[in-house]
């Protein structure tokens, strides 16, 4: 008896920024976007392998680790927002903390190993897979691209070359076993394939060991005798103590109709979400002009450095109050004017990248080691770099909300988004960034809500404020702004270093937002095209074996 099935044979649809499927049919598998095709062919692996959104970020999680190291890494912490089969999203406060030995009365002149907070990465990823992965997909199996990445090499795209020309020379200047993030102890260049041998074995002992090893077993050990050695902080108990990430409830504020919904504190999200609220107050029915989008940036990023929320575990009635359509009402009404920078006192760096699948399941995550190429200190024996997240606590005043101190959680910018209309998912965002991350999640949402257009939202020039100084990406936008305006709030024109520029009018320093929309009952997945980003659409179809 000859018996017939229907075999499915998988058909991945590749573009390098957009790309778009109509999910109205059992042929989508999910969409993918990262700021490294790497990372997002190994997302795609894993859709391959009947796993779901998080089985998928969880695998494109630590290829970024391999693929993108200035950006972040398994020293690092990681921020997620996700929805199941789109219900309202869930926050997982992955944040990092300060060691135990943090010493209060200190100045701000910490360098190498003691830069780094006790890294949440790891923990983060496991807690996904163990409380909303698939079941379909193995530990190991979610390592294996990252582990094949790492042994064999990854070819350095265009922007990634950038940042090791930027950045590179205090890379090489470091003493602290940063030689496999070299070739040859030469800065790599465009087209080098970059190896890490180290990095490799440490993936591979996590693919057989899981968490439980970096916090508990040999990882932890040889984290804890490097830190010993090199004058760094954390100790063997700070890795055996480190909690488990928590799940919050996250921000949201109506917009247009929509729900918006991003990371509460330790985060940046009420930030976000606050100037969405201005820009909505500053225009309800038109398209934004850039003197609104101007002014809604310099209120809340004002707001956030005169009044933080200076309690980062109890919050919701300060935060009630403040993402209140009222309180953006008399925000507007008050003269303002600028203050001193609080946060974020430094240049940061992250990566974000977003996933949808078939079931509904929507994740938004935000990965960081904090500064390019973090402590550019790495332990000889495991390969990855360490964060540097004890720069963003305040130094010599300990009475400050922000204080360093022992086991504190630092502040973010970091705003993994979600918006949701009656109830589902239609699109799925972030950036890296900094501060600037607020400036473009924010935009960027505030103007697919209005246009509908995911690739004309990433793709056109955006604005960043800080205290009263202006950032155009497009510097003909600043012809437009009047003299009365730039007055009325005593503001500055400047621009930044246009060193990582990609192409012309699109410049890294305004973020990279990987974002997923719905739209006319499309998934559309875009890779911002100021990094190196790729979007994937993954199908399936079906054909008689």
């Amino acid at each position: 008896m000859v018996v017939s099935r229907i075999k499915y044979s998988i058909i991945p649809i590749l573009f390098h920024v957009i790309t778009s499927c109509n999910n109205h049919n059992n042929t989508f598998l999910g969409a993918v976007t990262s700021a490294t095709p790497e990372a997002s062919t190994a997302g795609e692996e894993i859709f391959l392998k009947d796993g779901n959104a998080i089985d998928v970020a969880i695998a494109i999680s630590f290829a970024l680790a391999v693929t993108e190291p200035a950006m972040s890494g398994l020293g690092g912490g990681t921020q997620v927002l996700l929805s199941l089969k789109n219900q309202q999203p869930i926050a997982i406060n992955g944040t990092t903390l300060s060691p135990y030995k943090t010493p209060i009365s200190i100045k701000d002149t910490l360098t190498y190993h003691r830069r780094s907070t006790i890294p949440s990465t790891v923990k983060v990823l496991d807690y996904l897979w163990k409380n909303y992965g698939s079941g379909n997909v193995s530990w190991e199996d979610l390592l294996k691209p990252s582990i094949e990445l790492a042994e064999n090499g990854f070819v350095l795209g265009e922007y990634r070359a950038k940042v090791y020309h930027e950045y590179g020379e205090k890379l090489k200047s470091s003493q602290f076993s940063v030689s496999s993030f070299l070739i040859d102890n030469r800065i790599p260049q465009k087209g080098d394939t970059i190896k890490q041998p180290e990095l490799a074995k440490t993936l591979k002992r996590l693919a057989e060991f899981r968490a439980e090893d970096f916090y508990n077993g040999e990882i932890a050990k040889k984290i804890a005798l490097d830190m010993q050695e090199h004058g760094g902080w954390i100790t063997i108990d700070d890795l055996n103590n480190f909690p488990a990430p928590k799940e919050l409830k996250p921000l949201s504020v109506e917009h247009r109709g929509m729900m918006v919904y991003s990371q509460p504190p330790p985060c940046g999200g009420w930030i976000t979400l606050l100037a969405l609220n201005l820009m909505e107050k500053l225009n309800k029915d038109a398209v934004l002009t850039n003197e609104e989008v101007i002014k809604a940036l310099y209120i809340a990023h004002n707001e956030r450095n005169k009044k933080p929320v200076n309690n980062l575990t109890t919050y919701d009635s300060i935060l009630k109050n403040k993402l209140s359509k009222s309180y953006s009402k008399k925000l507007l009404l008050n003269e303002q004017s600028p203050s001193e920078t609080i946060v974020n006192k430094k240049t940061g760096e992250t990566t974000h990248f977003s996933v949808v699948d078939s079931e509904g399941n929507s994740i938004a995550v935000t990965s960081s080691i904090n500064a390019y190429f973090g402590a550019l200190a790495a332990s000889k024996d495991l390969g990855f770099l360490y964060n540097t997240y004890m720069d963003d606590f305040i130094f010599e005043d300990p009475d400050h909300p922000f204080a360093i101190r022992p086991n504190a959680m630092a502040y973010s910018s970091m705003s993994p988004s979600i918006v949701q209309e009656n109830g589902k998912t239609v699109l799925v965002l972030g950036s890296p960034g900094s501060s600037r991350i607020i400036s473009a999640v924010s935009q960027i949402t505030a103007k697919w809500i209005e246009g509908r257009d995911i690739q004309h939202a990433v793709t056109q020039p955006r604005i960043h404020v800080s205290n009263n100084t202006v950032y155009h990406e497009n510097k003909e936008d600043t012809l437009s702004l009047s003299k009365e305006f730039l007055t009325e709030f005593d503001l500055l024109l400047k621009t930044p270093s246009e060193s990582l520029m990609l192409q012309e009018k699109l410049n890294a320093y305004y973020g990279g937002v990987h974002a997923i929309a719905k739209e006319n009952g499309n998934w559309i997945g875009i890779a911002d095209p100021r990094r190196d980003g790729k979007s994937i659409i993954v199908k399936k179809s079906n054909s008689n074996e």
